[in-house]
């Protein structure tokens, strides 16, 4: 086995155990009474936001390296599990919203909320995601054929909204452009490679 092929692969278990990890965490928290459904809002939506950008970034990341001459290793590596990293993202999604959930605990007030910007927006992008997570499997690709690449890319929307969700709730922008910025930066660069290709590209 080369060091391409080394690097490229890992077992889909043990990815999946470091991906849980957080939630694990989360989880004996709350259920030993230590920590509060609120006090996990904040780190379970964050995880969801991050695993997300991870699964964008592995195109826009593989046009940048190929055009510079870097390694392809990491984005290599990205593209080969980007759906792990998505089905994570929606995990604590899931996983934020029950908590919201449990953390609010009284229905009218649930429904209260849902005219704030800060709330709507991130249900809508946890709608989007439900369409995602499901099929995002070789089966449903098969199925689906060129509606599924479609599909797919309606996480560009759901991004946007997962945005403007951490802005309005904690009405800071820092930490939510440190997260998002890397990626709006890579996918403008993507959309400036398919206006000015390089000569051989063409």
């Amino acid at each position: 086995m080369n060091n391409k092929r080394a690097i490229i692969e890992m077992p889909k278990m043990i990815l999946w155990i470091v991906l849980s990890i957080p939630a694990v965490g989360m989880c004996i928290g709350y259920f030993s009474g230590n920590v509060l459904a609120g006090e996990l809002l904040h780190p379970s939506g964050e995880f969801s936001a991050r695993f997300m950008i991870i699964a964008m970034l592995s195109t826009p990341l593989m046009l940048l390296c190929k055009r510079m001459g870097w390694s392809l290793r990491v984005p290599l590596w990205l593209t080969r599990y980007r759906r792990a990293f998505g089905v994570a993202a929606f995990g604590y999604a899931a996983l934020h919203l029950v908590l919201y959930l449990i953390d609010i605990a009284i229905l009218s007030e649930i429904l209260a909320e849902l005219s704030l910007t800060g709330i709507w927006t991130g249900w809508l992008a946890f709608l989007i995601f439900v369409p995602l997570a499901i099929t995002s499997n070789n089966r449903s690709q098969k199925l689906l054929k060129r509606t599924w690449k479609k599909l797919q890319r309606t996480v560009y929307i759901a991004a946007v909204l997962t945005l403007l969700h951490w802005i309005f709730v904690h009405n800071n922008l820092g930490p939510a452009l440190v997260h998002f910025v890397p990626l709006a930066a890579l996918e403008l660069y993507r959309v400036y490679c398919a206006y000015f290709p390089l000569k051989q590209e063409v």
